[in-house]
């Protein structure tokens, strides 16, 4: 099974949360592939928001994606677009 990976730091002035979190999850969700985000050696679930909010990513802060399965590529390179966009593309 394909795996990929990526790295990138979150801009957002509330880092990782409430819309920018949300945002986040949906897109995650759109790929079937499993997909966790790594802060500071904690992980969490890309797609569960409750999860996302929990790492308390902060402005600034560099965050890991890993995604395991066959769109794993297209997934982590929308995610990193996403938060490199600032939480603006359209999903």
């Amino acid at each position: 099974m394909a795996t990929a990976e990526g790295s990138v730091v979150v801009h957002h002035e509330t880092g990782l949360h409430a819309r920018p979190a949300s945002k986040f999850v949906q897109t995650a969700s759109q790929f079937e592939s499993e997909i966790q985000i790594r802060k500071d050696g904690e992980e969490a679930n890309a797609k569960s928001s409750i999860a996302v909010i929990s790492l308390g990513v902060g402005p600034g802060e560099e965050i890991q994606i890993t995604a395991e399965g066959d769109d794993s590529e297209a997934a982590i390179e929308r995610l990193v677009e996403l938060v490199e966009s600032d939480f603006e593309l359209d999903s």
